[in-house]
């Protein structure tokens, strides 16, 4: 199938990513990282049942439950292999410089997964473990 005739004919539009939600540990630490670190900006959240944080990230959020008997384990295990760390389930955020971003991380204990690697589109990559344990990549557009 012809992926324009199945973009045009598909039953389900998708307009963008809305947000992405993680389970974690403890809000204050995930929100130093979010919003401390990485700049990210908290956002009212409605009066769930349950304890939890929202974060602007351009125009996505992301979405913090804290761990609790009725929801999912906090975070995921960590690959073994290196390699296979920048090729398991994770998001990306873009920002100014993936380099600079790297060594700021670095300053603040976060473990990289991979140092900042050029892809072969040009741009620069760098994977980062948040506080439970998700991997987030950290990327930069090519020079101009």
């Amino acid at each position: 199938m012809n992926q324009t005739t199945a973009t045009e004919t598909a039953p389900i539009q998708v307009k963008h990513i809305d947000h992405v939600t993680l389970i974690v540990k403890d809000l204050d630490r995930s929100r130093d990282f979010y919003v401390g670190l990485l700049g990210m900006q908290e956002v009212p959240r409605p009066g769930f049942s349950f304890d939890g944080s929202w974060f602007q990230a351009g125009a996505t959020q992301i979405h913090l439950i804290l761990e609790h008997d009725q929801s999912s384990p906090a975070g995921l295990p960590a690959p073994d292999d290196r390699a296979a760390a920048t090729r398991t389930h994770h998001f990306a955020f873009e920002v100014d410089d993936a380099y600079k971003a790297a060594e700021v991380l670095k300053q603040h204990g976060i473990p990289l997964h991979s140092e900042p690697k050029l892809r072969p589109d040009g741009f620069v990559q760098t994977f980062c473990i948040d506080p439970d344990g998700h991997t987030v990549e950290l990327f930069s557009a090519p020079d101009a």
